[in-house]
């Protein structure tokens, strides 16, 4: 069935819902997602429930079943797409004039609240710096993990209860599109290179007589998550690893570190942990660079 958008489509109550979330995982799998992570979480943003590694045709088969039950519970439904291919770039937390400018190059665009979008991206030749990059040049969160809701469920926060939870819908869909870096550079959304010198690496000679910073003061000492009373995870990963190539640890290390100690790392795999330390390594240097100049 060819994707329609949603002014064009009728509500269908269930059915619809679960054909919308089909919809936004065949998507995933046009552009190279094999297989997708399935988390529940609470309107606090609580993990209640997770599965890893599940199969497109198995995971479609469920959904009228996980929709029901999820909106009986009061649950969100998230997916994590694992892609053998193009790498997929999440660009969270737009608004209506930034998600527009996107389309021409996105495969999937979702309104996961009034006023509020989420464009997808899948690019052929993406460095490792590119992803926030381009999160950079259209004003996305840079901290979006890959994870994303279900389109059709339901977006259940506690600051939605007084007005009523709102429907996750896809807004545009464009099945197998991959772009290039190139591409995106053309149309102006991809913030440029940022050029510093390489962060200090520790030896494995003295490695051996450092200590890591505490994970768990991290977490305590992390401003609460958005919408919820809990810390913020994200903040609490990137400021070990800013501590800890502070204090002469390497990149790899520190991410291979936070690896062991963060559950949130263990989730989303070794590329989150290596993004975060990376983009902890290069906030030190931004530090460092205007201290200089004062």
């Amino acid at each position: 069935m060819p994707f329609v958008e949603p002014e064009q489509r009728s509500t269908g109550g269930a059915g619809e819902a679960a054909q919308q979330a089909g919809d936004m995982l065949a998507a995933f799998a046009s552009v190279g997602a094999e297989r997708f992570d399935l988390t529940y979480t609470d309107a606090a943003g609580v993990k209640v429930g997770f599965r890893s590694n599940q199969l497109l045709d198995s995971l479609r088969l469920a959904l009228p079943n996980i929709l029901r039950q999820s909106t009986d519970l009061q649950h969100n439904v998230i997916v994590r797409p694992r892609s053998g291919g193009a790498t997929l770039i999440q660009l969270d937390d737009l608004g209506h004039d930034a998600a527009e400018q996107l389309r021409p190059v996105s495969f999937l665009v979702l309104r996961t609240s009034p006023g509020n979008h989420q464009a997808w991206v899948a690019v052929a030749d993406a460095a490792a710096d590119f992803g926030r990059r381009l999160r950079k040049g259209t004003g996305a969160d840079l901290t979006a993990s890959g994870a994303t809701r279900v389109s059709g469920s339901l977006n259940f926060k506690d600051k939605y209860a007084a007005a009523g939870f709102p429907r996750v819908e896809t807004v545009h869909c464009r099945p197998g599109l991959i772009v290039t870096r190139s591409d995106l550079e053309a149309l102006g959304v991809a913030a440029p290179p940022e050029i510093s010198p390489p962060p200090r690496r520790a030896s494995h000679r003295q490695s051996g007589r450092k200590a890591w910073p505490s994970y768990e003061r991290c977490v305590q000492s992390a401003p609460p998550a958005r919408g919820s009373d809990r810390p913020d995870i994200s903040r609490a990963d990137f400021t070990f690893c800013l501590l800890a190539i502070d204090w002469g640890w390497g990149i790899e290390d520190t991410a291979a570190r936070l690896m062991q100690v963060s559950s949130k790392a263990q989730e989303n795999g070794e590329a989150y942990a290596l993004r975060t330390a990376q983009n902890a390594a290069a906030a030190i240097e931004r530090r460092g660079g205007q201290q200089r100049q004062q």
